[in-house]
C-alpha cells in the first residue's frame, strides 16, 4: 500500500509587518472623485445661480444625503476590492466612527473645542484617504443622530469631514515618516485643515442666510470675484473665532497624546488588516511533485 504524505502547514516566520495605510486603487479613486465632484457642485452652485433660483439647501440636502449613502458604500467596497482586505476593516471603521461621535459631544457649542478633529487627522493617517474619507462621512453622521444635529446641513457636514479626513491620508509620507517630525506635520495639517472645514462649512450657509450686512452678504447674480470677497469677509467677522478654538485645540491634542494613539491605531489596524501568512510544505524526505 502506497503511504499518503500530506502537506504539513507551516506558519511563515515573518517579522511583525508594519501598519500601513490603505492605498488607493483605480476603483477607488474614480469613486471618490465621483463623491467629491458631486460635493463641490452641491457647495459652489449658488455662487454662479440668479437672484431667481431659490438658494435655500433644504431643497437639495434631502438629494444629497440620498446620493451620498451609496457612493459612501461604493467608496467601501471598491477599497476593499483593490486591496483585498476583510470584514475586519470595516469593523475597525466602525469602532472609530462610534469614537469620534462620542467625543463631538464634549466640546461642540464651546467656542469651536471639537476633540472629533484630532482623532480624525490621526485616523486618517493610518487608515489612508480612502477609508478616511468614510470614517470622517460616517462620524459625522453618527454624531449627529447622538446629538439631534439632523438637518439639511448635515449631508454638507458629511462630505466636508470626509474630505477632512481624506486628506490626512494623503500627506507625504505615509511609510517612512515616524516620530516627532510625523507628528509636527499632522498638528500643522490639522490646524491649516480645522480653518479650511470651517471655511467651507460656511459657504453651506453664507448663500442663503438673510439680513446680513451689504457688505459680508451674499448678493445672487453678482460677479463670482465680487462675491468671495464678501464671503472672506464673512468668514472673517463670524466663524474666526470658533475655526481658532477648533484648531488650537487639534494642535494640542495632536502634540501632546498624538504619538501614544498613533502607536495604539497602528497596533490594532495591523491586527485587522493582516493575517499571518500559511504556506503548505510537504515534510522533509518526501519527493514533491
Amino acid at each position: 500500500m502506497r503511504r499518503v504524505t500530506r502537506p504539513v502547514a507551516k506558519q511563515a516566520a515573518l517579522a511583525p509587518a508594519k501598519a500601513r495605510p490603505v492605498r488607493l486603487g483605480p476603483r477607488s479613486i474614480t469613486a471618490l472623485a465621483l463623491i467629491s465632484a458631486i460635493g463641490v457642485i452641491a457647495f459652489g452652485w449658488p455662487l454662479l445661480a440668479d437672484a431667481d433660483s431659490g438658494l435655500a439647501h433644504s431643497a437639495d440636502a434631502p438629494w444629497l444625503f440620498a446620493a451620498l449613502l451609496p457612493l459612501l458604500v461604493a467608496v467601501v467596497v471598491a477599497t476593499i476590492a483593490d486591496t483585498g482586505m476583510d470584514a475586519k476593516a470595516v469593523a475597525m471603521l466602525g469602532v472609530l466612527a462610534a469614537v469620534g461621535a462620542a467625543l463631538r459631544p464634549l466640546g461642540a457649542g464651546t467656542a469651536g473645542l471639537e476633540p472629533m478633529f484630532f482623532l480624525m487627522v490621526l485616523s486618517g493617517r493610518v487608515l489612508g484617504p480612502g477609508f478616511g474619507f468614510v470614517l470622517g462621512s460616517v462620524t459625522m453622521f453618527a454624531s449627529a443622530l447622538l446629538t439631534g444635529g439632523v438637518g439639511p446641513w448635515m449631508p454638507f457636514q458629511m462630505l466636508s469631514m470626509g474630505w477632512f479626513t481624506m486628506g490626512a491620508g494623503l500627506l507625504p509620507g505615509p511609510d517612512r515618516l515616524r516620530g516627532r517630525a510625523e507628528v509636527l506635520m499632522l498638528a500643522a495639517y490639522g490646524a491649516v485643515a480645522a480653518f479650511a472645514y470651517g471655511t467651507v462649512m460656511n459657504l453651506q450657509g453664507w448663500t442663503y442666510i438673510g439680513g446680513l450686512s451689504s457688505g459680508i452678504s451674499f448678493h445672487p447674480g453678482d460677479r463670482l470675484p465680487e462675491n468671495l470677497v464678501r464671503f472672506l469677509a464673512y468668514c472673517a467677522t463670524t466663524s474666526f473665532g470658533w475655526d481658532l478654538g477648533r484648531a488650537a485645540l487639534t494642535v494640542v491634542l495632536t502634540l501632546t497624546i498624538g504619538s501614544t494613539v498613533l502607536k495604539a491605531l497602528r497596533r490594532a489596524t495591523r491586527r485587522a488588516n493582516f493575517e499571518a501568512q500559511v504556506t503548505f510544505e510537504a515534510p522533509e524526505g518526501v519527493p514533491q511533485r
